[in-house]
């Protein structure tokens, strides 16, 4: 007797057609995410590029579309230029305070949290990112005011004296820490902290145990091994960390809006321009300027390993 095969179905069709083919497969699986980042993500970008080589009728207020170089040109304008260098200033002094908060937080982790902790590691660095962003910065607003807790507590230990001589800093103080660019900095500090800390405890894990032994039987003392073993093999996952808030802080439009001066920012140069001005050409060529900074940012962070850390 013959065995009796059932009719294949649709399915099993499918199924034998994607095993002899799996170049096929491949490609209906990535074609929805490329078509999506090829149309929204580089299309947009490839339409705000084109936008920054237009001009604004002076007169009318009617962007002309034809290529030209003067939208650009205006970048380098003194308030213009004010505003960028403000813009990186901020975003580096950021970047790099919490680079000094992140890492002793992260050694701590890598090294000596094991089991419950290491779980309530990770708990209190991803908790804050849980919450909403505009609830953690309208409650700084609250905490940086003059009538604030740390106004109130600078009153109750007998500090006021010194925090009035910290917001009498030209450049960086203001009646108050909610409207100085200290201010400022605290809350950007404090809302990208996390993106350093977990590319840097994950780059510190990555380091060896045996090598800070065998610097320790060289002879070095805990000082030198961490300058020449601990933080050279470190160094990577700050600079991953760095991209995030790097890169996140001159973006950001929101916090300089609510928390500091009225001093400008990149991202509220962007919002404004586009929004209320309707200057579309010098919205497109302000944010240009955060895109070729980081292609820059990123080619040199790829040299130096930091995409391993990430």
């Amino acid at each position: 007797m013959s065995a009796v095969l059932a009719s294949r179905g649709l399915g099993d069709r499918l199924t034998g057609l994607f095993w002899r083919r799996p170049n096929l497969l491949l490609l209906l699986l990535i074609s929805p995410p490329l078509i999506w980042l090829g149309l929204v993500y580089l299309g947009s970008l490839a339409a705000l590029l084109v936008q920054s080589f237009y001009s604004i009728d002076e007169f009318s207020g009617v962007v002309v579309p034809e290529f030209t170089l003067r939208t650009y040109a205006e970048l380098f304008n003194p308030a213009n230029m004010d505003i960028i260098i403000r813009t990186l200033l901020m975003s580096a002094s950021v970047t790099v305070g919490c680079a000094v908060l992140a890492f002793p937080i992260a050694y701590y982790a890598a090294r000596f949290a094991r089991g419950h902790w290491k779980a309530a590691f990770y708990l209190g660095v991803m908790l804050p990112l849980w919450s909403s962003y505009l609830v953690k910065v309208y409650a700084w607003k609250l905490i940086l005011a003059k009538e604030g807790i740390i106004g109130w507590a600078a009153g109750a230990t007998g500090t006021t004296p010194i925090l009035e001589a910290v917001l009498a800093i030209p450049g960086i103080g203001g009646n108050s820490l909610s409207t100085s660019f200290l201010g400022t900095w605290m809350v950007f500090v404090y809302v990208w902290l996390p993106y350093m800390i977990l590319p840097m405890q994950a780059s510190l894990e990555r380091v060896p145990v045996s090598m800070l032994e065998a610097s320790a039987d060289l002879g070095a003392t805990r000082g030198q091994t961490f300058r020449t073993v601990t933080l050279p093999l470190a160094l990577p996952g700050v600079i991953a960390g760095s991209i995030f808030t790097f890169s996140l802080t001159m973006g950001d439009y929101i916090i300089p809006q609510i928390i500091g001066t009225s001093a400008r920012f990149i991202g509220q140069a962007v919002f404004q321009l586009q929004g209320t001005a309707g200057n579309i050409p010098l919205a497109a060529a302000f944010a240009v300027v955060p895109i070729l900074i980081m292609l820059v940012y990123l080619a040199l962070a790829r040299r130096a390993g930091a995409f391993d850390a990430l």
